[in-house]
């Protein structure tokens, strides 16, 4: 049984801070949907400490802004008190299935 999600996702707008430098501007959007999926790696590497990733899918409803234009600008997504890079979305109308990676560590909204 999938447990139900409700927390903000980020989506990016580039914008033009000073003349030629681009920055992303995030804006943070609340959104319902079910976990479908809850796993996780930890990568070992040759740091400190190891990365995690989550390898978890959450599946949210298309709305007025989650939708079919707006899509490719989530970045990321908070989910059990963390922020979480998505790094993948699949378009299954009328919901957005998104695939978590690792930790977000980019900008947000302040």
């Amino acid at each position: 049984m999938a447990s139900k999600f409700y927390d903000a996702i980020g989506y990016a707008d580039s914008a033009e801070i000073r003349p030629g430098v681009w920055e992303d501007v995030i804006t943070e959007h609340m959104h319902y949907g079910d976990v479908l999926r809850n796993s996780r790696t930890l990568k070992e590497g040759d740091k400190v400490n190891n990365d995690l990733t989550v390898g978890s899918r959450i599946s949210v409803v298309m709305d007025a802004y989650a939708n079919m234009e707006n899509f490719f600008a989530m970045r990321y997504i908070k989910w059990m008190g963390n922020y979480w890079t998505i790094s993948k979305v699949d378009v299954e109308a009328p919901r957005l299935v998104l695939w978590l990676g690792g930790e977000y560590h980019g900008p947000r909204p302040a």
